[in-house]
């Protein structure tokens, strides 16, 4: 690899990781940026009694109606945030990374630029601006995927990596919020995050191609800075996916009869390739395979969302309306968030180092690499279902000083569920349908979060407040997670019993 490309893929790689860890994931500190918008009284002509604003044991925390608003605008942003994956993977993998790139510009500077202009007066002006923020966000984060390309032994690692800081950039809300008690007001930090729509657009143009880059990836392929000097090269970024991965295909099974020796890559996309052809968008969607992982992402997901989305009234309850006790959690609750970065390569790394160790059982045993690649998902998702588990069991307990414990399980669960998502559909599914399959699952998940303001309102109205008999069936609900791993055990040692 020349000097040049290896520094630009180097650039891609590090600026992508910025991108994703100050920008993609902000929604989902909304626990930091609800003290906020409370302490500037947005929705609190809404409550039965005026809020309380001398005494610090009571602000806050008496206003039900408050609480609702702000738990449906989050229900609204996360749901967005998944449903409109699928018609931008669409279009993501029809026009390519610009095109998409530029819508996603485009919802977040709006989306905070609302912001900086509302009031208490305009609050529902954050029914739209937060959801434009979410899929603005998540499609930086779709775009940025697909880096891992670049860096073919290391792509399970770095897909992760991005996940992970994609969930610590909810910490971004926390600085808001640390700003906001030194003085900055909510409008100017958010004027600010949204002057760097120009460092995106720079990004956009040097940094990253026009179309996609191809896995694996062609000996001579240049993007972004490079390829605005070759008309050729612009265009070949242009090119399917399709053509591309055969190409390379090709060329890789002419190098390996040259060198009368086996190739693990060769054989890995032969098989995908053998296979993509009857595999269809429609017949992956609608395969099993696909049901138990939405069902897998789904069930976690919820419990995410849910925790989230309330995590500013639980904390007033368990600190029974000390806002000092909820502030110093909210900021333990956000800090922990930035150690998502740190957590999910953890499950990349786990991902690259078992599928070498599987690769080597099936040339052994004679099994596809494809089969190979997919059974090394096993212990990532049971390790993720075990860890949302344990997150749950620990959020249902009515302990304050063990929600320090949640928020680490909860963190490190996160990281690994987004992760492991994005990992598993780029090894179980033709690359050519990832945007679009990675869309899907997050489209109909999204249908599933929605459950979380009914089930706000539910425990508010006829539980009084009490959410333990609805933890109790999500941590029933979350048990279903458990199901994807063990069909993917028992698919391997019905392979084995073929051989």
């Amino acid at each position: 690899m020349a000097g040049p490309q290896l520094s630009l893929r180097v650039a891609t790689v590090l600026t992508g990781l910025l991108e994703c860890i100050a920008f993609s994931g902000l929604i989902f500190g909304w626990t930091s940026l609800v003290f906020v918008l409370k302490s500037d009284h947005y929705f609190e002509d809404l409550c039965e009694q005026p809020v309380n604003q001398t005494s610090n044991t009571t602000r806050h925390s008496e206003c039900s109606t408050q609480d609702s608003k702000f738990s449906l605008i989050f229900t609204l942003a996360s749901f967005s945030n998944n449903f409109m994956t699928f018609p931008l993977g669409y279009i993501f993998d029809r026009l390519g990374t610009t095109v998409a790139r530029l819508i996603a510009i485009f919802l977040y500077s709006g989306a905070t630029l609302l912001v900086a202009v509302s009031s208490a007066g305009t609050a529902p002006m954050l029914f739209a601006a937060f959801p434009m923020l979410a899929v603005g966000g998540i499609l930086f984060l779709l775009t940025n995927l697909q880096v891992g390309n670049l860096f073919g032994k290391h792509r399970s690692t770095i897909i992760t990596l991005y996940n992970g800081a994609f969930d610590s950039s909810s910490a971004i809300f926390l600085i808001i919020k640390l700003l906001y008690e030194r003085g900055l007001t909510l409008q100017i930090s958010f004027f600010i995050l949204c002057t760097f729509s120009i460092w995106h657009l720079i990004r956009t143009f040097f940094l990253m191609p026009r179309g996609h880059i191809p896995f694996p990836l062609p000996s001579n392929y240049s993007y972004g800075a490079t390829s605005f000097l070759s008309i050729d090269c612009s265009r070949g970024a242009d090119r399917s996916q399709e053509t591309k991965d055969e190409e390379v295909r090709k060329e890789k099974v002419e190098l390996s009869q040259e060198a009368n020796a086996p190739s693990p890559d060769v054989q890995q996309e032969t098989a995908r390739t053998d296979k993509s052809d009857p595999r269809s968008f429609r017949g992956c969607v609608l395969s099993w395979r696909f049901f138990w992982h939405l069902v897998w992402l789904s069930s976690m997901q919820l419990w995410h969302y849910l925790f989230i989305g309330t995590l500013n009234p639980m904390l007033n309850s368990l600190a029974r309306g000390n806002q000092h006790l909820v502030s110093t959690y909210t900021n333990a609750f956000a800090i922990t968030q930035l150690f998502g970065v740190l957590c999910a390569p953890w499950n990349g790394f786990l991902l690259d180092g078992i599928k070498k160790k599987f690769q080597q059982e099936a040339r052994k045993k004679g099994f596809p690499e494809s089969m190979a690649d997919l059974h090394s998902t096993f212990p990532s998702l049971t390790v993720t279902s075990l860890l949302c588990l344990s997150f749950s069991i620990c959020a249902t307990i009515p302990i304050l000083k063990l929600q320090y414990f949640t928020f680490i399980l909860q963190v490190i669960s996160r990281s690994f569920l987004y992760g492991g998502n994005a990992a598993f559909i780029t090894l179980a599914f033709p690359s050519q349908h990832f945007g679009k399959i990675y869309g899907t699952a997050m489209m109909l998940s999204a249908l599933i979060s929605l459950l979380q303001f009914p089930i706000f309102i539910f425990i508010k109205g006829p539980l009084q407040g009490d959410p333990t008999y609805v933890n109790i069936g999500l941590i029933l609900f979350t048990l279903l997670s458990f199901v994807q791993p063990f069909l993917l055990s028992r698919q391997w040692r019905h392979q084995e019993k073929q051989v």
